[in-house]
């Protein structure tokens, strides 16, 4: 035989051999496959209107958010339902609703033309029609025609039961024709018994699911919100299952867990244009969160009491809002999330939950990121243990003269940081600059100098993200401009700005000896008894700084708490560290866009006991003060709710 003769018997072999293995991987194993895509094609599956989506709990199982059933009226096109008789189940339902649902004006038009075709008809004439037939005017313009022909009169001739009626019918024809179409929401039980009981084509009852608040406001930025239909990023959402009307998480951690938290919507076949159940809805996964809810309550209940005491205060016309955190500062673990602000109509005072703005506000915080900022002097050897500067006040060339708020005396590292002396840090930026201080010197300085500081602050977290578990989180506001004043206002906390989320990781860090670790809101997930995920502690960063300076910060901020700037902040058998910080600004008092007002804020972070932390908070209370009233009284707002809080976890442990 020719070598030609087997080359060819191989070539036919092959495709044989190729041929009967796609046949036996058909028959055998992807039959189940291509079944379930033939099944797809040739049968339409219609989703239920809602499924409840899963609890959000406190530490200890109490409930926080939860579904409430509301009575729903949907619409499911029966076989072979006339245009008359949909117009029919229209009108019937604006009657059993006692007319409570306002029409679109802008679709009585259309509507008219749908109940007065003939009418409609005499509004074009022969030379039109005969275009139309001759395919020279089309469907759509021969409509168009029509539609700008009908006067405000004839729509004027329509009874109010036939505006009325356009309302649910419009509803009724949205979407595909199988769908099920939700006509009315949250109906009222007279209501929805009439309407059920009046047996209409296509009309049925059903429960669907809304968020419950057992706690009312409370945390209820940091819970989130859901919507009723799709935000605009919908096509993303429409690939991945999602309905045009299904209820997503918009914000907090409503959104942040949406796909934990949604539940699955019932699936029913299409069979005869009847819908038969296929699978029944699932409610969806429970988020169980660190945060105690007596924690939570006890700490809005401390802020709203000095909101209201400081209507009493001298120098407090500015002053609306305070937050608050608890956490555990050696798992980031967060037990309580509060932002209140005051709201005042007239006699009448009223409080928003803003508990959202610890992770999208950021303030200048002053003096409470020197723990950090004496970091950098360590780093790069501007000082060392026990370094002593007498205090006193920097003149920059160009600038008027920096101060500390009193003349401080000779201060070691420890007492720098108890006092809070700014001196001290103005000589050691400089230092870190590569400057010794000499009066009314020149000292340039580089986008490297703000960056040594920069980069040591975000390894204890300010400026960084935090990676909480809430979406959209602000790495605060960095200053933009280089100069030698900027950098010395840096190191005070007197230039970039940070979220009060921020400073709880800056506070949890120190405590930690530099580990910074991410900080925790949701505990884990579960299904009833299985669990879906858990939040695991993370070591974010290191601080790239040895233990004994890690210790002396801490010893520092030990001081400040015992005998300085941060004394009576908690009580002495507290055992607190911690840092004071009062900042400068300026804010627009009236919302017309320009900086009118020059406020005091105020900020405290502590962590306690100091030798076995069990508890870390950050209070910051943001524009205590008018610095330019006559009236120099600083209300001590932001002491005295750190002070309780400090009180009751004291008390509690």
């Amino acid at each position: 035989m020719p070598k030609k003769f087997y080359f060819i018997l191989g070539i036919i072999i092959a495709i044989f051999s190729l041929f009967m293995g796609k046949t036996y991987s058909l028959v055998y194993k992807e039959h189940d496959y291509y079944i379930d895509k033939y099944e797809k094609i040739n049968n339409i599956y219609v989703l239920g209107n809602s499924a409840p989506r899963g609890r959000i709990l406190d530490i200890k199982g109490r409930v926080l958010v939860d579904n409430k059933g509301i009575n729903t009226i949907v619409y499911h096109k029966p076989n072979n339902i006339t245009l008359q008789e949909e117009i029919d189940v229209a009108k019937n339902l604006v009657i059993l609703t006692d007319y409570n649902y306002k029409y679109k004006e802008s679709k009585l038009k259309d509507y008219y033309m749908l109940l007065r075709p003939n009418e409609v008809a005499k509004l074009i004439t022969e030379e039109e029609q005969e275009l139309y037939k001759e395919r020279k005017l089309s469907k759509e313009a021969l409509k168009k025609l029509k539609k700008e022909r009908i006067t405000e009169e004839a729509i004027n001739s329509l009874s109010e039961l036939e505006k009325y009626s356009s309302y649910f019918y419009y509803l009724m024809q949205d979407g595909y024709y199988y769908d099920n179409k939700l006509l009315l929401s949250d109906v009222e039980e007279a209501v929805y018994a009439r309407i059920i009981e009046a047996n209409l084509a296509g009309i049925f009852g059903e429960i669907s699911w809304v968020r419950d608040y057992p706690y009312q406001e409370s945390l209820k930025s940091i819970l989130g919100t859901i919507s009723n239909s799709l935000p605009k990023e919908k096509e993303e959402l429409l690939n991945k299952g999602y309905s045009l009307n299904d209820k997503i998480g918009i914000s907090g951690l409503e959104e942040y867990y949406e796909e934990y938290l949604k539940g699955k919507k019932a699936l029913y076949k299409l069979e005869n244009n009847n819908l038969v159940l296929i699978e029944p809805a699932k409610k969806g996964n429970d988020v169980v969160l660190e945060i105690d809810i007596d924690y939570q309550l006890k700490v809005e209940e401390i802020i709203k009491k000095q909101l209201i005491n400081a209507q009493n205060m001298a120098n407090t016309k500015y002053y609306k809002e305070s937050y608050a955190l608890i956490s555990e500062p050696l798992t980031g673990k967060i037990k309580a999330i509060a932002g209140i602000r005051k709201i005042t109509n007239g006699k009448e005072i009223s409080f928003q939950d803003v508990s959202i703005n610890v992770i999208k506000n950021a303030y200048t915080v002053g003096s409470a990121v020197k723990g950090a900022s004496m970091a950098v002097g360590y780093q790069y050897k501007a000082i060392d243990i026990g370094s002593k500067i007498t205090d006193g006040c920097v003149k920059l060339y160009n600038n008027p003269a920096k101060c500390s708020y009193s003349r401080l005396g000779t201060l070691n590292d420890l007492r720098a940081l108890a006092l809070s002396s700014n001196y001290y840090q103005f000589i050691v930026a400089l230092r870190v600059a590569g400057y010794n201080y000499s009066y009314n010197m020149k000292a340039p300085v580089t986008e490297d100098d703000f960056n040594k500081y920069r980069n040591t602050l975000a390894d204890f977290g300010l400026g960084a993200l935090t990676q909480v578990d809430l979406p959209n989180e602000s790495t605060g506001l960095k200053g933009s401009k280089i100069a030698p004043d900027l950098l010395l206002n840096l190191a005070i906390g007197q230039y970039d700005l940070y979220t009060p989320m921020q400073m709880l990781q800056y506070i949890n860090t120190v405590a930690n000896k530099g580990n910074r670790l991410k900080l925790r809101i949701m505990h884990n997930i579960i299904n009833e008894e299985e669990i879906k995920l858990e939040n695991k502690e993370e070591i974010l960063s290191k601080v790239n700084l040895e233990d004994k300076y890690l210790e002396r910060i801490q010893a520092g901020f030990r001081e400040v708490v015992k005998s300085g700037t941060g004394y009576w902040y908690a009580a002495p058998q507290v055992l607190g560290a911690g840092k004071t910080g009062t900042s400068e600004s300026y804010i627009d008092s009236d919302y017309n866009g320009s900086l009118d007002a020059y406020v005091l804020s105020n900020t405290f972070i502590m962590y306690a006991p100091y030798n076995e932390p069990k508890y870390s908070i950050v209070v910051i209370s943001p524009n205590t003060s008018d610095l330019r009233s006559k009236n120099k009284t600083r209300a001590q707002i932001n002491r005295l709710i750190a002070r309780n809080i400090n009180d009751f976890l004291f008390s509690s442990s």
